[in-house]
């Protein structure tokens, strides 16, 4: 069994716990997490690690200043990419390498989990990114509902609001930042829309956004999950594997990958796949994904979009005709694994589902990364990060306990629901590598959510503190040992520390163990930070390298 030997508590226990929990039998290997990695600062903990990696200040955007996820999010992604390391480092023993040990750290976590926002605020296009602050949702209905809406075209927005009376022109206004909030992390919605909410019941909302295919869900008040469900489940498919010969140096060095996928959840799996040294192909549409040509550029493509699948090889085909299944299915017979998230049912419908192209390629491990799977629902609500948020509890933990509970802005479930379908791969991989059986993998942006740990809803000290310079946060010190070397009472701490810069209070207060970690405000500055060299890379962009290493 791997024994995750070093580790911050919440990092090593999801990793044992989702190795335990998958089929595949890791080999006996060392694993270690640690705080910083690459990363050459002093980062003693979660909070620091998320307000030097840019997590406090891309959560804190839709506040207007820096916030602290109250869960160990980071810690949770490198307990998921740490259980990767273990799995790809397996997979390449039992094809003939001699890698006996993993690591990975917290800190290139949180850098992979804002990559996105970090490739847009680095990029050489002059086109600049703007939000606001404020006038975001959830919405709050006449009885008291909170409840968060999704709608993905604006022929819905439209059809919804006019329904409910709302002023035009803040409908108009509104779709923008509401459409742009997966991309910024805010969403500053008029006034009016909120208001014409709060003047009917949530009955009334319902059963508009029904009619004008909107998905509705009130946000729960339970940080727990409603139902307990395993991160990733698998199905044998029939047929026997073709082994893919090692070529290289990489764990996945000789495996290929197909996959059809789009927005943030599908290219993730491709893109740590292809991270760990697999031939990744890209199934996109004649003329090629629309994604690609979204500002700011990063040279001729999209920022977003490099930052999810760079490296990656494209094929152009439309799957909806005949002419293009079969191409899909040519790729198919000599891949390894095939990879997509499309809409419940529309692989059966194309005759592409695991069944089928187990057929065109026995031994294949087939994944589907969902909305919702495997809830049931009878009117499935679209499947999309902030709805999974609002439902699984995840918006109420992510808050602190002076808060309302609401989702986080930034794609928590996207990247982690990313994140365990390619552990789901990697799992399903070793196992054919060892039985020679296909598998059928299935994880969802809400099966991901289940991993995050729910710890007790946060105080305010748990918050970046402003000082006179910024904002920083302090580890290592309880509150009254804090306020005696601060000379003040431990309610007054907040206001003492506006005082100084956060310089002078990392200089004062490592005196009593304290650690203060000034809060990244700027992703550009992140990134020309010589302290993060070893953790990023630079093309027309910044991106975090890969976030393991093999030995």
């Amino acid at each position: 069994m791997t024994a995750v030997r070093t580790g911050p508590e919440v990092a090593a226990r999801v990793a044992a716990d989702q190795l335990r929990a998958l089929p595949g039998e890791p080999e006996a290997l060392a694993c270690d997490i640690d705080w910083a990695g690459p990363v050459e600062r002093e980062l003693p903990d979660e909070q620091a690690v998320q307000a030097a990696c840019g997590i406090m200040h891309v959560h804190g955007r839709a506040a207007g200043r820096p916030r602290r996820l109250g869960v160990d999010y980071a810690s949770t992604l490198a307990g998921v990419l740490a259980a990767q390391g273990v799995l790809a480092a397996s997979l390449a023993r039992a094809r003939g390498a001699r890698f006996s040990s993993v690591r990975t750290s917290v800190a290139e976590a949180a850098l992979l989990s804002v990559q996105q926002y970090l490739a847009v605020a680095t990029t050489d296009d002059d086109w600049v990114e703007t939000w606001q602050a404020g006038g975001r949702p959830p919405f709050t209905s006449r009885d008291g509902v909170r409840f968060e809406l999704e709608v993905l075209h604006a022929e819905g927005w439209l059809r919804f609001w006019a329904e409910l009376g709302a002023d035009s022109g803040a409908v108009a206004d509104g779709w923008w930042p509401f459409q742009q909030r997966f991309a910024t992390a805010a969403a500053n919605l008029p006034e009016a829309l909120h208001r014409a909410l709060r003047e009917v019941d949530y009955g009334t909302v319902a059963s508009v956004a029904a009619s004008a295919g909107v998905s509705v869900l009130p946000v729960r008040d339970d940080p727990a999950p409603p139902a307990a469900v395993p991160a990733c489940a698998f199905r044998a498919l029939p047929g026997t594997a073709r082994f893919a010969q090692r070529r290289g140096v990489a764990p996945l060095d000789g495996i290929v990958v197909v996959e059809s996928t789009r927005r943030i959840q599908g290219p993730l799996v491709g893109h740590l796949l292809r991270m760990l040294g697999a031939e990744v192909v890209r199934v996109e549409p004649p003329g090629g994904d629309a994604m690609r040509g979204v500002p700011p550029m990063s040279g001729d493509c999209s920022a977003r979009f490099r930052a999810l699948n760079d490296g990656k090889r494209t094929v152009e085909l439309d799957v909806k005709s005949p002419s293009g299944r079969r191409e899909l299915c040519e790729l198919v017979a000599d891949a390894d694994a095939f990879v997509h998230n499309w809409a419940p049912g529309k692989a059966a419908q194309l005759a592409l589902d695991a069944g089928d192209l187990a057929r065109v390629s026995p031994g294949l491990v087939y994944a589907w990364s969902s909305g919702w799977e495997p809830l049931r629902w009878p009117e499935p609500p679209v499947g999309t990060d902030f709805l999974v948020q609002a439902h699984s509890g995840l918006a109420a933990a992510v808050q602190s306990a002076d808060e309302p509970s609401a989702p986080s802005l930034m794609t928590l479930t996207d990247v982690l629901g990313g994140a365990v379908s390619a552990m789901g791969v990697l799992a399903a991989l070793l196992h054919r590598q060892r039985t020679g059986e296909g598998v059928r993998v299935d994880s969802s942006l809400f099966s991901s959510a289940g991993v995050v740990p729910r710890p007790p809803r946060r105080s305010v000290l748990d918050q970046p503190l402003r000082t006179s310079d910024g904002f920083a946060v302090l580890s290592g010190t309880d509150p009254a040992r804090l306020a005696a070397a601060l000379g003040t009472a431990p309610d007054t701490v907040p206001e003492r520390l506006r005082q100084r810069p956060s310089g002078f209070w990392a200089a004062e207060l490592s005196e009593v163990e304290t650690v203060v970690t000034p809060v990244c405000t700027d992703l550009r500055q992140l990134a020309a930070d010589p302290r993060f060299a070893a953790a990023l890379g630079r093309d027309t962009h910044a991106f975090p390298l890969a976030p393991w290493e093999f030995s």
